[in-house]
C-alpha cells in the first residue's frame, strides 16, 4: 500500500509538462514518440490520453507549435516543437527546480553529500 495515496501522481502532474518541454528542446516529436521517450527515459510513464490534453494546453499557452508531416507508414502525424516562449518557460523551470529540489532534499534528509 502506498504510504501517501496519490503523492506520486501529484508529483508527476506537476513536472510532466516540463519533461515534455525538455524532450522537445532539441527536436520536434509526435505524440506517440513522446509517450515512448517518457517511458524509456523516466519513471513518468503516461498514456496518450494524458499526453494529448497536456500538449493542447502547452499549445494554447504558446509554449509549443505544431506542424503536420507525412508519415513513412500511415496517416500524417502532428509534430510538436518548442517555441521561444516554451524555451523561456523551460529555462525558468530549470532554475526554480534546482532551488526547490535542493530545499526539499535538505528538509527530508535526501541531500547528496
Amino acid at each position: 500500500m502506498e504510504a501517501w495515496p496519490g503523492l506520486g501522481t501529484a508529483l508527476r502532474r506537476g513536472t510532466l509538462e516540463f519533461c515534455v518541454l525538455a524532450l522537445l528542446e532539441n527536436e520536434s516529436r509526435y505524440g506517440v514518440e513522446l509517450v515512448t521517450q517518457l517511458a524509456e527515459q523516466t519513471s513518468l510513464t503516461t498514456s496518450e490520453g494524458t499526453l494529448y490534453p497536456l500538449l493542447s494546453r502547452l499549445r494554447r499557452a504558446g509554449w509549443v507549435a505544431t506542424t503536420w508531416q507525412e508519415s513513412p507508414s500511415g496517416p500524417p502525424r502532428r509534430y510538436y516543437e518548442l517555441t521561444g516562449q516554451g524555451k523561456e518557460a523551460l529555462a525558468r523551470f530549470r532554475s526554480e527546480w534546482v532551488t526547490f529540489r535542493d530545499a526539499v532534499d535538505r528538509i527530508v534528509g535526501t541531500e547528496q553529500t
